[in-house]
């Protein structure tokens, strides 16, 4: 696993600054001409929100491991923060404990529209427990990887058809696909569409690793 050539001090001193100036520059969009106010976007079995398009039903396979009533299920994670609302989700454990480590939890829930590419515990199982453990251990190499995973903006399924967006660490990613079947860069969306009460929230099945 390579680290990025970014010194993670001044990123890890810097994160909070660089997140409210992506955001500026974005206007707060959700993707989609919304306010970015931070409140949840309506189902879409529900009207939208004043001056906020009706999100879309919650797609993919890993869907069905997340529960149908209580704080991690759909419902429940709409009316918290995105670290909150990711600590009640069942397959995103490893994921809460990196952000925890890496000292994100409050920089991601007070982030006003963001749009999260979420690992679950399974993408991390993916990559060799030594590695894993090294990595879990430097603050510095972890939050540089976390923030790849972080783009400004709620972007929606048709942002990902054909997107390139950058990143808060500040690399970019690229999205592909259509319908209920999308990729970011070389991983794939296993549930897409989860909404949070600041953030749009696409669980993937694959690390992503910035390039040095």
């Amino acid at each position: 696993m390579r680290r990025s050539g970014l010194p993670g001090l001044v990123l890890a001193l810097s994160l909070s600054a660089s997140l409210a100036v992506s955001l500026s520059a974005c206007g707060g969009s959700d993707g989609t001409g919304g306010t970015g106010d931070g409140t949840a976007a309506a189902t879409a079995s529900q009207p939208p929100a004043a001056g906020r398009p009706a999100a879309a039903q919650p797609f993919g396979p890993a869907c069905s491991a997340v529960p149908a009533e209580g704080e991690g299920s759909f419902t429940g994670m709409a009316d918290d923060p995105v670290a909150t609302a990711a600590s009640n989700n069942p397959v995103l454990l490893t994921l809460v404990a990196a952000v925890k480590k890496a000292g994100l939890v409050d920089t991601l829930n007070s982030a006003d529209g963001i749009t999260v590419f979420a690992p679950t515990d399974d993408a991390f199982a993916k990559i060799p427990k030594a590695t894993l453990d090294k990595v879990l251990a430097d603050r510095k190499t972890l939050t540089d990887i976390l923030t790849y995973h972080v783009v400004p903006g709620r972007k929606t399924p048709a942002d990902l058809e054909n997107g390139s967006f950058t990143t808060l660490q500040g690399g970019t990613v690229t999205t592909t696909g259509s319908g209920a079947d999308f990729s970011v860069n070389k991983a794939e969306v296993v549930c897409g569409g989860v909404t949070t009460r600041n953030a749009t929230v696409y669980i993937i099945d694959t690390v992503l690793m910035p390039e040095s």
